[in-house]
């Protein structure tokens, strides 16, 4: 990158966007961007991960498709964008445009009226949409929320697993995905699945500093139902409760709306209009409190939320930290809590094992099998089934990442030669079962840091693969700690310093893993097949072999 091109990108910050200072972070990922260049990105929550596309794409040659889960937030990030003369437009192409809005928003971008495109995954499953939009020769196709490719794919956003072979067939422009949660074994799999080549990779420090961490175990749900809403009555607004269920929603808003507050439930339940009512009124600081499920707050760009409260425990810390980074991005103090009781870990653990069944597995498979001289594509799949799209695709993903089908370019699907329905079925059945161990494993980890004694921050960083040392002075348990924290009266492991923090490991049982974090006596794996797992550095001592560490293989997400 030369100076003259990082001085375009500064100046372009400044003339375009109003922001006189890039983060070395933010400029560096610019750099690569403009080089034509696929590119990573993990930056905390608040960071400005959408300026990394965003000044860029004002000095690029075609226009910027930007693939957005939600309909709100491509609704906020179009309303976000400048005005002026040099200022960008951006258009939406989703399920909630008029027709007559979906063809002026194609006709702007045939004639190049508009440098940003946002669009959700399902629409790139679509041939027409796909082919039109190949047309118009985009310059950058951005992944927004790519940790929805390794830890939603499977059955809350399946068509995010299929953008890599989208962006082939659009000509297969440069990739930038953008996360603010990805530990080093997700983003191997965010680069894989994408079919990022040889990708930049830029990543920013996890910790947020100014967010206490607090976890409080009840027995009984009465009087978790109670501490939530007296925490939630009592503290600096506006805040965010999450709950695990629509119902709960309705429960905790109803209580805080009682007390006065101008509180709101939010859930996939309520119409379309209704939701998007709530999203502005929290956004403007018309209602004090949000009670939602998992959804609500993926990329909300409000600054002074002040607490995030969870009712149940989250399916991930992935998530919770995703859930948690709402708040205080003005960089205020802000709290967290997370309110658990031991069941918790039964309705997680359920929503986590979603997958299809052998049957549908197989039903798929014998469409495609049976279709093979005729590839049919995922449209065709959901027509001689009769299953949702959804599921077909989840059980198309799976049927794929077992080796026993493969898709063309266009969408159509093959069997494998040698492989009939029923071993596809049974291969894939293995594949989803592996992500099901990892799903739990998942919400094992959740478990272990609301129950830990040890520092939480150092525990929700090192599940990311950062290493903290303690006390953090912003958590519930360095704060009641007697003199040092917990861990650092315990002295470290003769053999901690053989397993550092990214190190690649094979076990005897669970095969090839990442060591995510090392604390004290124990130390936590991320293993490919059989999920998290955390191992006794005494009962490892006792077992040659059992652990071994290996030579760092060439990992494409990790920046030299």
């Amino acid at each position: 990158m030369t100076r003259r091109q990082t001085a375009r990108l500064r100046e372009t910050a400044a003339e375009v966007f109003g922001w006189d200072t890039l983060l070395p972070e933010q400029l560096t990922a610019m750099e690569s961007v403009l080089r034509g260049r696929d590119t990573l990105v993990v930056m905390p929550t608040g960071s400005g991960k959408s300026a990394v596309y965003q000044v860029p794409g004002v000095l690029l040659s075609g226009p910027v498709l930007v693939v957005s889960p939600l309909l709100a937030l491509q609704r906020d990030q179009i309303a976000g964008l400048p005005q002026g003369e040099r200022a960008p437009d951006g258009v939406a192409l989703n399920s909630d445009l008029t027709a007559a809005q979906t063809e002026a928003a194609w006709e702007a971008v045939g004639r190049g009226d508009v440098r940003f495109v946002y669009l959700s995954p399902e629409q790139l499953a679509k041939d027409e949409v796909v082919e039109r939009l190949a047309q118009a020769a985009p310059a950058l196709f951005v992944v927004d929320e790519a940790q929805c490719v390794a830890s939603w794919g499977h059955d809350f956003r399946p068509d995010y697993l299929r953008l890599g072979r989208a962006a082939r067939r659009l000509g297969r422009p440069p990739v930038l995905a953008l996360t603010a949660t990805a530990a080093p074994p997700v983003r191997r799999e965010i680069v894989e699945r994408l079919g990022m080549r040889d990708p930049d990779v830029t990543v920013a420090g996890f910790d947020r500093p100014n967010i206490r961490l607090e976890a409080r175990r009840f027995q009984e749900d009465d009087d978790r139902r109670r501490a939530v809403v007296e925490r939630a009555a009592a503290e600096p607004k506006p805040g965010i409760v999450y709950a695990a269920t629509r119902k709960d929603t309705e429960f905790y808003a109803g209580e805080l709306a009682s007390l006065g507050l101008a509180a709101e439930a939010y859930h996939a339940g309520l119409r379309a209009s209704e939701r998007a009512r709530i999203h502005d009124a929290f956004l403007s600081g018309e209602a004090d409190v949000v009670v939602a499920t998992s959804a609500f707050g993926m990329g909300i760009d409000k600054e002074d939320v002040r607490f995030v409260l969870h009712a149940a425990l989250p399916g991930s810390l992935d998530a919770y930290y995703q859930e948690i980074g709402r708040g205080g991005r003005d960089g205020k103090p802000a709290l967290a809590v997370l309110h658990h009781r031991p069941q918790d870990t039964g309705i997680q653990t359920w929503f986590a094992g979603r997958t299809p069944g052998h049957d549908v597995l197989a039903e798929v498979a014998g469409a495609i099998h049976a279709h093979r001289d005729d590839p049919a594509d995922l449209d065709a799949l959901r027509e001689l089934t009769g299953l949702s799209r959804n599921r077909v695709t989840a059980a198309v993903n799976l049927l794929e990442e077992a080796g026993a089908v493969v898709a063309g370019e266009r969408g159509g699907l093959r069997p494998v030669p040698g492989t009939g329905p029923a071993v596809a079925a049974d291969r894939a059945v293995e594949a989803a079962e592996a992500h099901r161990r990892t799903d739990r494993s998942r919400v094992d980890m959740v478990r272990a840091y609301a129950e830990t004694t040890a520092c939480r921050r150092r525990f929700l960083l090192g599940y990311f693969g950062e290493e903290y040392r303690p006390p953090c002075e912003g958590c519930d348990v360095c704060e009641s700690a007697d003199g040092d924290a917990p861990e650092e009266r315990r002295p470290a492991h003769p053999a901690a310093s053989d397993y550092p923090v990214g190190t690649q490991v094979r076990h005897g049982e669970w095969l090839d893993g990442t060591v995510l974090s090392v604390d004290g006596d124990r130390i936590t794996v991320l293993f490919d097949q059989a999920g998290y797992r955390t191992l006794s550095l005494d009962a490892l001592a006792g077992q040659d072999g059992l652990l071994e560490a290996l030579e760092p293989p060439h990992d494409p997400s990790t920046p030299p």
